[in-house]
């Protein structure tokens, strides 16, 4: 059986997947009495879309010296949000108000993503991450999805390969927020792309398609999924509000629309096709079914917000102890099977 992490996009709210990562790795810990365990090496598989694609950048990003291995852990990628939101989110007065006017085409540079991207991973390629993985992008010039695949980036070499910090300004280029991002493979062939959001808020099935073309011999009844969500958001809009605006002021709220309708298309397609294969304990989905105790603006980044995000996680890992602890039973059962299929990797544990 495969096991398939997937993580939506949501911008600051990236918070809420980060906190139960954290929940779910402290949990494996104690049970596998490993303090050194990384939740990313009980999975076979990632997808990630925006913030869930640089969540995956971080949980398989692997060690010095051990490139098997992930150097980073849940909590570490949760600091990324926690520590360096407001950050990244930052934008001038001047800038919001030529913004309001549509004399701006972004609410934020990208400089300071950028600057934290690059001492996270340095000049580290996607082909370097421990396990295969898919992170979503879209291609503006081409009119077509994009996907970061690590294992096309070994198999096909430097035409397929990127900087990891790169990928991560791609999947994260959210429309009106963020400039696009013009990207080079390492090949030096040229990307503009923007945030994988605009048609995959939620990579469920994109990581599940791609698992089942990679892994021949697997169908979706040997597939188990955890995916983790941003929380959807249910802001209404006024119409009469609405058609005042011009279209750089609509710009964010047509993006959460977006996102939030393409997240809710996903969750439900993906639960009926395991439900429809007798599966439905092999597909697990959190996240907070209230938004209304925080700001869910993508950007809504305040150090109060940020700490209202913490707090709502909180009490969905409480909320959900249960769910918690089958993820993590079944994670260590599957990893034990393969152990007893595979001896040497008993051998290899222990160097």
């Amino acid at each position: 059986m495969k096991s398939i992490l997937a993580l939506d996009g949501g911008g600051i709210r990236g918070i809420i997947p980060a906190m139960i990562l954290v929940a779910l790795e402290e949990k494996l810990q104690k049970k596998t009495m490993d303090p050194n365990a990384r939740i990313a090496s009980y999975f076979d598989f990632i997808a990630g879309t925006s913030s869930g694609g640089i969540l995956t950048s971080i949980l398989l990003y692997p060690e010095e010296g051990n490139p098997t291995h992930p150097k980073f852990s849940a909590r570490d990628a949760l600091n990324l949000f926690v520590n360096h939101g407001t950050e990244i989110f930052h934008t001038s007065k001047w800038r919001r108000f030529l913004g309001g006017f549509g004399l701006v085409s972004e609410l934020y540079s990208s400089v300071a993503l950028s600057n934290i991207l690059d001492k996270y991973f340095q000049n580290a390629r996607l082909s370097h991450l421990i396990k295969p993985c898919i992170i979503t992008a879209y291609n503006i010039e081409l009119r077509k999805n994009h996907f970061f695949r690590q294992q096309k980036a070994i198999t096909h070499g430097e035409a397929r390969d990127f900087y990891l910090k790169d990928v991560c300004k791609a999947t994260s280029a959210a429309p009106t927020f963020f400039p696009v991002a013009e990207i080079y493979s390492i090949s030096n062939t040229r990307y503009p792309l923007i945030d994988g959001g605009v048609f995959a808020q939620n990579p469920s099935i994109c990581g599940l398609l791609e698992v089942l073309k990679a892994f021949n011999s697997t169908q979706i009844n040997d597939v188990f999924m955890v995916s983790l969500g941003t929380g959807v958001s249910k802001t209404a809009y006024n119409y009469e509000h609405f058609k005042k605006k011009l279209a750089i002021q609509i710009g964010p709220a047509l993006v959460d629309i977006m996102t939030s309708a393409s997240s809710e298309s996903t969750e439900f397609f993906i639960k009926q096709l395991f439900r429809n294969n007798g599966k439905e304990q092999n597909y697990v989905r959190m996240e907070p079914a209230n938004l209304s105790s925080i700001n869910a603006s993508l950007d809504a980044a305040s150090p109060n917000n940020i700490q209202k995000l913490i707090s709502l996680s909180d009490k969905l890992i409480s909320e959900h102890e249960d769910t918690l602890d089958y993820i993590i039973e079944h994670l260590i059962k599957e990893k034990n099977q393969n152990k007893k299929k595979n001896p040497w990797s008993k051998l290899m544990d222990k160097f």
